[in-house]
């Protein structure tokens, strides 16, 4: 496995936000997390990518424990996060946005010019401030200065979220390209559709412990509603 996550608890002071979470992610595997507001999905991301401190449990990614790790080494190791909200630099353009995800100095596929054919709308853009652009071609950015860093794990945080259909749908095409460079995504969702069409695998959140994992192509609706709502 590339990613496995064993009996991890987070928190934020003494408010427990996530409980006994155990899943895995295969190389080159498409997961996604899916739960309402609330439910734990970023907060689990945040704790992959070293943002949360107070943690236990065991992280392991490429078969080394990543669990206490700085964000600067786990991105290195090759663990990017294209986050919620997109959060561009706004005082940098397209291309320098993409250029600051090429910090780690990562060796792999993806460069500037492999961004640009993946979304070509970019190039045209490249030039143009964040604040000029659409939230569907701000989350084609922030996607794409992930890429930058050629991770092994990508991490999408709600990246459709409060898009339109056109934008979401250019999006979620991106990530087949995106896999068969041999990238395994984690997707946080509350798209169920989307998310179950376009995975292997589903993990459901609920006040932050795992409710459901299933198949994606096995998806049963009706335990999903009840685990998704807890009802």
């Amino acid at each position: 496995m590339l990613l496995e996550v064993a009996h991890l608890d987070a928190f934020y002071g003494d408010f427990q936000a996530l409980e006994d979470i155990t899943m895995a992610v295969d190389s080159g595997e498409s997961v996604a997390f899916l739960g309402a507001n609330g439910a734990g999905k970023t907060t689990f991301l945040r704790c992959l990518t070293g943002l949360i401190e107070r943690k236990r449990g065991t992280i392991t990614f490429a078969g080394g424990d990543i669990s206490h790790m700085s964000v600067e080494t786990i991105a290195r190791r090759g663990i990017a996060l294209a986050p919620e909200g997109r959060m561009l630099f706004p005082s940098l353009n397209v291309e320098e946005n993409l250029q600051m995800g090429g910090l780690s100095r990562r060796r792999g596929y993806w460069n500037l010019q492999r961004i640009y054919e993946l979304f070509p709308l970019l190039a045209e853009r490249r030039l143009q401030m964040p604040n000029r652009l659409s939230g569907g071609q701000q989350g084609l950015v922030a996607i794409g200065r992930a890429l930058m860093a050629n991770p092994t794990l990508l991490l999408c945080d709600e990246i459709s979220l409060g898009l339109d259909p056109l934008a979401v749908e250019q999006i979620y095409a991106s990530f087949t390209a995106i896999r068969l460079e041999g990238t395994a995504t984690v997707l946080v969702e509350q798209d169920v559709r989307r998310a179950s069409s376009t995975t292997d695998r589903i993990y459901c959140l609920l006040e932050g412990r795992v409710t459901l994992h299933s198949e994606s192509r096995r998806l049963d609706t009706d335990e999903l509603t009840r685990a998704y709502f807890g009802t």
